[in-house]
């Protein structure tokens, strides 16, 4: 299997640490930050659920820009073979 070795910019992470403080913020915008954070310093790669869902998302008018940019990254950090 393929490894991405891609990691979560200083400005994304600040992104995604905001969101999770935020009590306004959408469960899936949340699950984004997380995933997010999670791939900042680590070897670790989005999962495939994640991975649609973050698909989903871009592809949607219904997020706002900061959704999108936690779904680019993450997106961005999935598995290079999937």
């Amino acid at each position: 299997m393929s490894k991405n070795t891609k990691k979560t910019s200083d400005k994304v992470a600040t992104l995604a640490a905001q969101t999770l403080n935020n009590p306004g913020a959408t469960a899936t915008a949340k699950s984004l930050a997380a995933s997010a954070l999670a791939q900042k310093n680590t070897g670790k790669q989005t999962g495939a659920e994640l991975e649609e869902t973050a698909a989903k998302v871009l592809g949607s008018d219904d997020y706002s820009e900061d959704t999108k940019t936690l779904a680019a990254s993450v997106l961005s950090q999935a598995n290079k073979e999937r």
